[in-house]
């Protein structure tokens, strides 16, 4: 089976404010690198670190493929390590943030041997540092897409 690695961050400045996620994805014993980010007008650091897994998935199109997710989020590695996530889509994420992300999440993590590896973040990581330059560039300079879930939840607060 094919091996992935998948260095992934997200961002938001003022947190929830504008954000970004930067992704790196290579291909293990290949000379193949690809990056990918995307900046939003109003979100909060967490949905951009989920969705940043997120969107690393779905850009692979061979499946099933090995892929080793690395973050600097534990909010996303250990939700999923320590296995929460999946008691939380049995209570059908009750009184759980992000739940349109998660759901999104399962369906694509199903379709591949995903693990995770935290990763200290600003620790001088070259990919990490890579995803993070991204994910700030996106949030200041791209973040034209609208992050509706999250627009609307905060309206009906």
């Amino acid at each position: 089976m094919a091996k992935v690695h998948l260095y992934t961050d997200g961002s938001a400045l003022g947190n929830p404010g504008p954000g970004g996620y930067g992704i790196v994805l290579e291909w293990v014993g290949k000379a193949y690198v690809k990056e990918f980010s995307k900046g939003f007008k109003y979100t909060t650091n967490n949905r951009m670190e989920l969705l940043a897994v997120i969107e690393g998935l779905e850009i692979l199109k061979q499946q099933p493929l090995d892929v080793l997710v690395y973050s600097d989020s534990k909010y996303v590695t250990e939700a999923v390590e320590k296995k929460w996530v999946f008691g939380w889509e049995k209570k059908n994420f009750k009184d759980k943030k992000n739940p349109d992300l998660w759901k999104r999440f399962l369906k694509i993590y199903t379709k591949h041997n995903v693990q995770f590896k935290w990763i200290k973040g600003h620790n001088n990581h070259p990919q990490n540092e890579r995803c993070d330059a991204l994910a700030v560039h996106a949030a200041k300079t791209q973040a034209i897409e609208r992050d509706l879930f999250y627009e609307q939840l905060k309206q009906k607060q």
